[in-house]
């Protein structure tokens, strides 16, 4: 007697996760989808709070097949996700971090997407409990989309749904090296390789749960994984993606995401020492991957701080930090006859400092709010040339590495 392949597995990684994994657990068990269509497989990483025994009792009682693994501690979030995805059975995978919880449907309508639309990766609408959650990318329900025509390179949590066949064909897993980042590293591949992308913005499929003792994993890890974090992506992004407006579409998300928090306004309370390690841990970072072209896509205050950051100069970095950090708004400085707008942040035409005209260029976004403004000029073409960018990344019957042909 054979049995019949499960439509998903649930992959459950869990680590000192009680009491929130009693809820968890409560919403796989709550699944509308057929139990026999699920399997979970549920990997205790050496707690010691009763996360191993509540995994066993809900094994026992569970309508859908568990699978209860317990192993040492791993010291962060990859492992049991490997182990669980190296068991997996399923068509597709989804992960479940034991501290957060299903959405009512969310297996079925997820599943049902991708059966429906063919896609390799489902996003499902998140929503965060006592903590904040991507939002950008839920604008409208999409059957097929990539990540060069959304904003889902904006999410790269790996609380995705996930065709097996994808990963097993391109042998991916989760980097165990990596202990921030690992799922940004997994996703996004699964993204870039994917033959389209899902989403699901009309029914919340997952909630993000903040816990109240500040244990959750994104917190956690100093600054130097960041580092590590935004050079795995970077490099990740070069590899699978030719130069180019692509290439620049998506390094926006590590450099404005991992690498600029960095230099925000709590660089202004490092020491003298952690400033000058951040500096040399960028300087080969922004040597590969910063372009004039990708500058130009980012907002005048992103721009000027990774240009100084990019320079290795401190002293300028610090003051527009402080001004920054005073929350004034710069002068708007219009020339062309209102064609033409730059943000007057600090040292701005300061022969001394030497910073181009063009850091400080306003974007057409940030221009189209500056009374006065007139559309055409530099920032005109700047807008046509963004919009012809977005008709280039649009897809049409370009292949992105690993997939075929995405409809628009």
């Amino acid at each position: 007697m054979t049995v019949a392949q499960p439509d998903v597995t649930v992959i459950i990684g869990a680590y000192e996760a009680m009491p929130y994994l009693v809820e968890c657990l409560a919403s796989v068990e709550a699944q509308t989808i057929d139990p026999e269509r699920v399997e979970v497989i549920a990997v205790d990483d050496g707690s010691t709070d009763g996360t191993g025994e509540c995994l066993e009792e809900f094994a026992a009682r569970a309508p859908m097949p568990v699978t209860v693994l317990r192993q040492e501690n791993s010291g962060g979030p990859s492992g049991p996700r490997n182990v669980g995805l190296d068991k997996a059975a399923g068509r597709y995978v989804f992960f479940l971090d034991a501290d957060d919880r299903l959405g009512p449907e969310a297996l079925e309508r997820m599943v049902g997407m991708a059966d429906r639309a063919g896609t390799d990766v489902v996003l499902g609408r998140i929503e965060g409990v006592n903590r904040g959650a991507p939002k950008s990318m839920w604008g409208r329900t999409l059957e097929r989309t990539d990540v060069y025509s959304s904003n889902i390179k904006y999410t790269l949590s790996a609380q995705k749904l996930f065709r097996r066949a994808l990963l097993d064909r391109h042998g991916m897993r989760f980097d165990e090296s990596l202990f921030t980042g690992e799922d940004a590293l997994f996703t996004m591949e699964a993204y870039l390789r994917a033959d389209g992308v899902s989403v699901i913005a009309d029914h919340t499929c997952y909630y993000l749960v903040g816990r109240e003792d500040g244990k959750h994993v994104t917190k956690s890890g100093g600054y130097t994984l960041r580092f590590d974090s935004a050079r795995a992506l970077m490099n990740l992004i070069a590899r699978l993606v030719p130069e180019g407006p692509r290439r620049d579409l998506l390094m926006v998300r590590p450099f404005t995401v991992t690498l600029l928090p960095q230099f925000g306004p709590r660089f202004l309370k490092d020491s003298d020492e952690v400033r000058r390690r951040k500096l040399e841990l960028a300087g080969p970072l922004m040597d590969a991957h910063w372009t004039p072209d990708l500058a130009r896509l980012l907002k005048v205050e992103e721009r000027l701080r990774l240009h100084l950051v990019a320079e290795r100069r401190l002293e300028p970095l610090l003051d527009v930090l402080r001004f920054v950090r005073s929350k004034e708004r710069p002068p708007a400085l219009l020339e062309r006859r209102g064609r033409r707008v730059y943000l007057a942040y600090p040292h701005f035409r300061d022969r001394a400092a030497g910073i181009p005209d063009a850091v400080y260029l306003a974007s057409p976004r940030e221009a189209r709010s500056v009374p006065g403004h007139r559309a055409g000029g530099p920032v005109s073409v700047l807008r046509r040339a963004s919009r012809k960018a977005r008709r280039l990344l649009t897809p049409s019957r370009d292949v992105t590495p690993g997939g075929k042909a995405a409809a628009a």
